[in-house]
C-alpha cells in the first residue's frame, strides 16, 4: 500500500490561483455543487438517524431539511443530478481543486449506495464497503490468525480457554470508576500537549467530555463546529488502563477533534468550501477519519514512550500496580495482530454465513474479549455494518502512506497534518 517515499510528498499543495476564465468557471460550478451537496446530505440525514455525523454550516439549511423534506425518489434523482453536474464541471489546473472534485465525486457515490440501503437494499459486505467507503477489504480466513493465538498462549499460559485467561489477567488493569475522570483528563491533556508541539491548533479550540451508557461503541466524538467537540466515553463495560491514551488520541488529539478542526479552519473557513461543513458518516471520509485517529495513537506515543508514560503517570493515578505495566503492554501489542479477524467475523455475520451466537463466540476467541464485550462488538456490527473496516484497514492504509514519507518524526507529523487538512480519499493513500 505504501507509495514512494520522498520529502516533497508531505509539502502542502499550493493555494489555488483562479486567474483564468476556465479556472474561475470551475471554481464557481464546484461551489454551487458543494452547496447542493450539503443540502442533499442534510436531507438524507432526515431519513436516517446518525447519517450526518457533524454539521456546522448555515442553520437555515438544516432547518430547511426538516421543514421542507424531500421524498426518497427526489433524493435519488438529486444525487444522480449532482453526479452528472460534477462530471460536466470544467477541469481546473490547480491540484487542490482537482482533489476537491474527486472528493465530491466519491462522497456522492457513497450517498447513492446509502440511499439504496436506507430503502432496504442489502449488499454483500465487500460490495457495501466499496460503495460506502471507497475501498474493498481483503479479508483473511480466521485460521490465519491461529498462529497469533498460539503466540499469545505463551504470554498468558495456563489452563482453560485463552480468552478467559486473558480476561483474568486484564481484570487487574481496569480503571476504578471513581478514578476515570482523573485518568482520562490527564491522558487527554498529554495527547493534546504532544499534538500542540507539532501542530498550530486554532485559538479557542476545546472539547467537553462526558461518560455515558447504553452505546455499542466505546467512545465517540461529536464535532460541534467552532473548534469545539463533545467527547463521550461509554462506561457500560469496564475500561482498561490502555483505553485512556487510545481514546484520548483517537477521539481528541491528534484524532477526530483535530481532524474536524483543521478541515473547518483550512477548507470550510479558509476556502469557503462548504462541503466540509457536513460529515456524512457512511462515506470515504470515514476511512480517513478512523484510520488517522488510530494512527494518531502510534504517532503521539511511539512504543516505549507509551509504556513509560502509562507506567509512570496513569498507573499511579488509577491505583494500579506499575510493575505489571510491561506485561500488560506486551499482551496488547500481541493482540494488535488479531485486528483483521474483526473484519472477517463481521463479514461472515452480516452476509448470513454465521449466526449472532457464532459471531459472539468467534469474537470472544479471536479478539480475546469477554462475552459481554463480544456481544457489544456484535451490536456495533448490527448498527454500523461494514463501517468496521475503517478501523483496522484504515489504520494500515494511513500508516503505510504516512511512514512512506520518511522515518523522522517531523516528516510523519507533516504528512499527518496534510492528511487532516486536505480533501484526501482512500485511493490517494495507495496512489490510485
Amino acid at each position: 500500500m505504501a507509495i514512494s517515499a520522498c520529502t516533497s510528498a508531505v509539502e502542502p499543495l499550493p493555494a489555488p490561483l483562479v486567474t483564468d476564465t476556465v479556472g474561475l468557471k470551475a471554481s464557481n460550478e464546484l461551489g454551487s455543487i458543494a452547496t447542493d451537496y450539503v443540502k442533499l446530505t442534510l436531507a438524507l440525514g432526515e431519513k436516517e438517524a446518525g447519517y450526518v455525523d457533524a454539521y456546522y454550516g448555515p442553520a437555515n439549511w438544516a432547518e430547511a431539511a426538516k421543514t421542507d423534506p424531500r421524498d426518497m425518489r427526489e433524493l435519488g434523482n438529486a444525487i444522480v443530478d449532482l453526479m452528472l453536474r460534477l462530471d460536466a464541471a470544467p477541469t481546473s489546473d490547480d491540484p487542490l481543486v482537482r482533489a476537491r472534485k474527486r472528493f465530491l465525486s466519491a462522497q456522492l457515490e457513497a450517498a447513492l449506495t446509502r440511499h439504496a440501503m436506507i430503502q432496504g437494499e442489502v449488499f454483500p459486505f465487500a460490495v457495501e464497503a466499496r460503495g460506502l467507503f471507497g475501498v474493498t477489504p481483503e479479508l483473511k480466513p480466521l485460521a490465519e490468525f491461529d498462529p497469533v493465538l498460539e503466540e499469545i498462549e505463551k504470554i498468558v499460559p495456563g489452563e482453560g480457554p485463552l480468552s478467559e485467561r486473558v480476561a483474568a489477567f486484564e481484570k487487574n488493569h481496569i480503571i476504578p470508576r471513581d478514578r476515570l475522570q482523573t485518568v482520562f483528563d490527564t491522558a487527554i491533556a498529554e495527547c493534546k500537549a504532544r499534538t500542540e508541539a507539532r501542530f498550530d491548533l486554532p485559538d479557542g479550540e476545546n472539547f467537553r467530555m462526558e461518560f455515558v451508557t447504553g452505546k455499542s461503541w466505546s467512545g465517540y466524538n461529536y464535532y460541534q463546529g467552532g473548534y469545539q467537540s463533545l467527547i463521550q466515553i461509554n462506561t457500560d463495560l469496564p475500561i482498561f488502563i490502555g483505553r485512556a491514551v487510545d481514546l484520548g488520541c483517537h477521539e481528541g488529539y491528534p484524532g477526530h477533534h483535530v481532524y474536524n478542526m483543521l478541515l473547518e479552519r483550512n477548507l470550510t473557513r479558509g476556502r469557503d468550501w462548504q462541503e466540509f461543513s457536513v460529515y456524512p458518516l457512511y462515506s470515504p471520509q470515514s476511512l480517513i477519519a478512523e484510520g488517522s485517529a488510530n494512527y494518531g495513537i502510534e504517532l503521539a506515543f511511539s512504543g516505549q514512550q507509551r509504556l513509560d508514560y502509562e507506567r509512570d503517570v496513569l498507573y499511579p493515578l488509577a491505583g494500579l500496580d506499575p510493575d505489571t505495566a510491561a506485561a500488560y503492554w506486551a499482551l496488547q501489542i500481541a493482540k494488535q495482530a488479531l485486528s483483521g479477524a474483526r473484519m472477517t467475523i463481521a463479514q461472515q455475520y452480516l452476509d448470513g454465513e454465521i449466526t449472532r451466537e457464532e459471531a459472539i463466540a468467534l469474537t470472544q476467541k479471536y479478539q480475546l474479549v469477554s462475552p459481554e464485550r463480544a456481544a457489544q462488538m456484535t451490536d456495533f456490527n448490527d448498527q454500523y455494518r461494514s463501517y468496521v473496516i475503517n478501523y483496522g484497514l484504515g489504520l494500515d492504509m494511513v500508516r503505510d502512506w504516512i511512514e512512506a514519507q520518511g522515518d523522522a518524526p517531523v516528516w510523519r507529523w507533516k504528512a499527518m497534518e496534510r492528511l487532516l487538512s486536505e480533501p484526501m480519499l482512500p485511493g490517494d493513500l495507495v496512489g490510485e
